[in-house]
């Protein structure tokens, strides 16, 4: 009698991305909105009217019975107290997870007080933690300042690595003409890129292949860290991409003396052995000669014809490096000709203008049409902006904004309270 064979079981790792207040709750729907697939989107808020307006599939309203549905008021022990106060929800959200994300803006009260709780609580349910936050403009005051960097201290004693964004970078990547919602999802498409890298690196199988192991082995205690994605084509496209990915402009730390990296070279039949050995040298040359590197080569047929994708994750920084800015003149976009400095800022800004200048396409592999047939049978009103969980669900809550509505909310609550 011959012994049934079970089809392979295909066995990921479960991301969550948690977005803490009203910034967090921004940087999920960028990546909703973005279509970013294979991890589970929760954003957690105390300011009710806030929460309505996330496009997560799961939403945890912290802090019901102290703020009565209103934000946390630049009180980051009102919002540490709400997420206590909402810790088994948080928790039973959490529960199951290998890897999540938290990301907020710090300097408010929810995001200031309540992500510490919240990476806490993943931390005990076994996960691996990662922060992206940003830090607040100078213009906003000193008091904004030290809540922001007091929450900072107390986030980083709860997560594995962290990402901080300075808002202050902004300032040299825009002009006059940038608006505030836009300049904004500058920061989001920072996050899209690490949570989007991470899952294609667990998810996509590949000719030397990585996995959650591996991105745990560089990750775990790592402290400061810095994740890039670069994309490029041509005859020089595998050197160009790789320095994208080492150089990424808002970030508050330069890729420079990481003493971890994990790096993924991603292309079509196309890519040549020598195009990886550049990719790999540009890499090499930015981080310590001792560094400890784990390197992956995948076939990714959402690329589109003729192109290389680079994705780097970086750790293990001097404590000299951890709170270094780009200053070098090969790595500071600040520093760069203007005219160099205008075609670096406009891979940025293609990244989050491409859903409002082009009509949405269907992916390109069979999986994602047959995840879209999945989200259109189940909820038909969201063909436009899908929620990208492992189960479909209609967003029945959810309110349709308007463009006003949507650069009203990209801009910081401080700043609406202000104007009303």
């Amino acid at each position: 009698m011959s012994k049934r064979i079970e089809p392979e079981i295909e066995t990921f790792a479960r991301i969550r991305v948690v977005g803490v207040g009203g910034s967090g709750k921004n940087a999920i729907n960028h990546m909703i909105d973005s279509k970013v697939r294979g991890v589970e989107f929760i954003a957690v808020n105390t300011d009710a009217q806030d929460l309505h307006r996330s496009l997560a599939k799961r939403k945890i309203h912290v802090g019901k019975n102290l703020t009565r549905g209103l934000g946390a008021g630049m009180n980051p022990d009102l919002g540490r107290r709400a997420a206590e106060e909402t810790r088994q929800e948080i928790q039973e959200a959490l529960s199951g997870s290998d890897m999540v994300f938290i990301t907020c803006g710090m300097g408010g009260g929810t995001g200031s007080g309540g992500a510490p709780i919240v990476a806490k609580i993943a931390k005990e349910v076994g996960a691996l933690v990662i922060a992206v936050v940003t830090k607040p403009f100078s213009f906003e005051g000193a008091q904004r300042k030290d809540i922001a960097e007091r929450g900072l201290a107390e986030l980083k004693k709860e997560v594995d690595a962290f990402i901080v964004i300075p808002n202050d970078k902004l300032l040299s990547m825009v002009d006059v003409k940038t608006s505030a919602k836009n300049a904004f999802a500058m920061c989001d498409e920072i996050l899209r890129q690490a949570v989007e890298g991470v899952s294609d690196i667990i998810t996509t199988p590949g000719e030397i292949n990585t996995d959650f192991n591996d991105i745990k082995a560089i990750m775990e205690g790592a402290g400061p860290a810095l994740m890039g994605i670069g994309v490029a084509e041509g005859d020089d496209r595998a050197r160009e991409a790789a320095q994208k990915a080492v150089n990424s402009p808002l970030l508050d730390v330069s890729i420079g003396g990481a003493k971890g990296v994990l790096f993924v070279v991603a292309g079509s039949d196309d890519l040549g052995i020598l195009e990886v050995q550049e990719a790999a040298k540009v890499v090499g040359e930015s981080v310590d000669p001792n560094a400890k590197v784990i390197f992956g080569i995948m076939r990714d047929e959402k690329l589109k014809k003729g192109h290389v994708r680079i994705i780097v994750i970086a750790t293990g920084f001097p404590e000299s490096a951890a709170h270094a800015t780009h200053t070098g003149p090969e790595r500071s976009l600040f520093s760069m000709p203007a005219e160099k400095r205008e075609e670096e800022r406009g891979h940025i800004y293609n990244e989050i203008l491409k859903r409002d200048e082009k009509p949405a396409q269907a992916d390109e592999t069979k999986d994602s049409k047959k995840d879209m047939k999945k989200e259109s049978a189940a909820a038909p009103a969201e063909r436009d902006m899908p929620i990208v969980t492992a189960t479909p669900h209609k967003r029945e809550d959810a309110v349709p904004a308007s463009d006003d509505e949507e650069a009203w909310g990209a801009i910081p609550a401080f700043l609406r309270r202000h104007k009303k």
